[in-house]
Formats: C-alpha cells, structure tokens, sequence
C-alpha cells in the first residue's frame, strides 16, 4: 500500500494542531496537571475526549536466532487513539484505535522508515489495522484500577510480501490491566499494567495466531513538579503456544518523561533496551507520544 509523503506529513501536522485540550483540575477537585492525576488508569468524564498519538521506532542488529551482528532492521508504529466519556461517573470510556506501520529491512538506515518509498524487498508501509475499544472501572470503590478491552481487525493483505514482514495478518482481542498508586507528598507513583493478547485466525496467514502473549509491566515515576515527571520501566513479554508450535519471550527495560506542555497538551518520551529473549530479536525503542483531553 504506496502512502504518498504529502499526505503523511498533512496527516502528522493536522494531527498535532487538533491535539491541544485538558484541564488542570478534574471534576472531583483533584489538583494537578494531567500527566499526574489522569494515567491510564483513570476515565474521563462524560462528554470528554481523549486523544493520543504515540509513536514507536524499534531497531535491531542482533538477534536470538543467530550469533553477532545481522543487516538491521527497523520497525515504526504509529498509534492514533480516542475515546470518549458515556457515563456519568466515569467508568464507561469507548473508542477507536488505529495503526500504521512503515518498516524497512535489509541493513537500511534506521531513518528510512520515514521514506516510505516501498522499495522492493526492502521496505513496506500502511495502515495495518483498526480496532473499536472500551475503557471501563469494573469496581466504583477503586477507581484506579481500569480495564481496556480492545478488538484488532487486521488492514493487511498479506503479512510478509518480498521477504518484508508489515504487521500480523490475524485478528487479536486485547485486554489491558491498569493499576496505579500515588504515594504521600504526591512526588512518586507507581504504575502496573498487564497486556493480555488472544491472537487468532488462519495459521498459514501470520507466526501469531493461535497464540496468547502476557505482558507485564511496571512503571516508577518522580514528579520535581506537577508538571514534569521521569520514570523507569521493566517489562516482559511472554508468547505461550496454543496450537501454533511457536513460543517466543522478551524483557525490556527503559526509562523516560512527561511533560505538560500546556494545560491542554503534553508530551512523553521513552528508551527501552531489550535486555534478553527467545526467538525475539534484540534492539532498542525510541519513542515519543502527545496526549490531549478536550
């Protein structure tokens, strides 16, 4: 699927000028910037949206299926997510996910996934699939504890074209655990999520279906202000087999920021390293998001 640059860069601009709305108190009274009182774990009210663009650029030049350095390659994702609030006390949250991905192969520089030339046996790109998505708060007595429960329906003719993987060609429930806790003084928090991933469809059409994978992960965050925190990240990644006969595993570890641009906007950027794995490749992720709340 050939994205003409245009387009692309129309796209991102358009994106980043409608990205700009949160408030600094929500409705409960709670004091503080969005990057401290409305993680993950929290829903926002009824009639709100909120609004993300996260970007994800992984690179590799090593690998677990074979020793030394091999020709890199590199991997982009694109993530544009919003949701909106339905229900008058904020534990009903729906909304759409939707994801491109430019990826490029065969010892290219790790910046030539944003040519998106599609050149032959080198590198593909497009949007890759498109998923309807709920937030809910399963218990009103703790409302930071949510669950995302997601349904991924894949864009993709084909998963490998050329010998240049693009994304999964499978349908994938996701169900996203999220916990969080602020500790006295509101200077640190703590923050666990758990990933769990169904992935299902055809075995000849991707390596992931018929295969679950559990992602744990724990985030650790100091705010110097309301405004500004840096947090350290641990997370693994376990694909266990059901019918496939393909396992994989991975840990990564990371660290990175957040920052409230404006009232309306703000802006995190994450470094994950990926520490050790099985039938995985071993690489770096660099990553940068804006998140908006109208």
């Amino acid at each position: 699927m050939k994205i003409s640059k245009k387009i692309i860069i129309t796209g991102i601009f358009s994106l980043i000028v409608a990205t700009g709305f949160a408030q600094e108190t929500d409705d409960d009274g709670e004091s503080g910037s969005v990057i401290q009182t409305l993680t993950p774990s929290k829903l926002i009210a009824k009639g709100q949206f909120d609004i993300k663009w996260f970007n994800n650029l992984y690179t590799e030049t090593e690998s677990t299926f074979a020793e030394g350095t091999q020709p890199r390659q590199t991997f982009f994702t694109s993530t544009l997510e919003g949701y909106t609030g339905v229900s008058d006390n904020k534990r009903v949250n729906v909304g759409l996910i939707l994801e491109f991905r430019s990826n490029a192969v065969a010892d290219r520089n790790a910046l030539d996934v944003f040519s998106f030339d599609g050149e032959n046996g080198t590198a593909r790109s497009g949007f890759t699939s498109i998923a309807p998505s709920v937030k809910v708060v399963p218990f009103e007595s703790v409302s930071n504890f949510s669950v995302q429960s997601s349904f991924f329906i894949p864009l993709v003719d084909n998963e490998v074209e050329q010998g240049v993987f693009l994304d999964q060609n499978g349908y994938t429930w996701q169900n996203r655990f999220f916990y969080d806790h602020t500790f006295t003084g509101d200077q640190f928090q703590i923050f666990g999520e758990l990933n769990t991933e169904f992935h299902f469809g055809d075995e000849e059409e991707s390596f992931a279906n018929n295969s679950l994978s559990l992602t744990p992960g724990i985030f650790f965050s100091y705010f110097p202000s309301s405004k500004f925190t840096v947090l350290a990240l641990a997370q693994h990644s376990q694909r266990i087999d059901l019918g496939n006969e393909f396992e994989q595993d991975f840990t990564a570890l990371g660290f990175g920021a957040k920052y409230q641009l404006t009232d309306e906007l703000n802006v995190e950027a994450l470094y994950t390293n990926f520490v050790r794995g099985n039938n995985t490749g071993l690489g770096q992720t660099f990553n940068i998001g804006l998140r908006a709340v109208l």
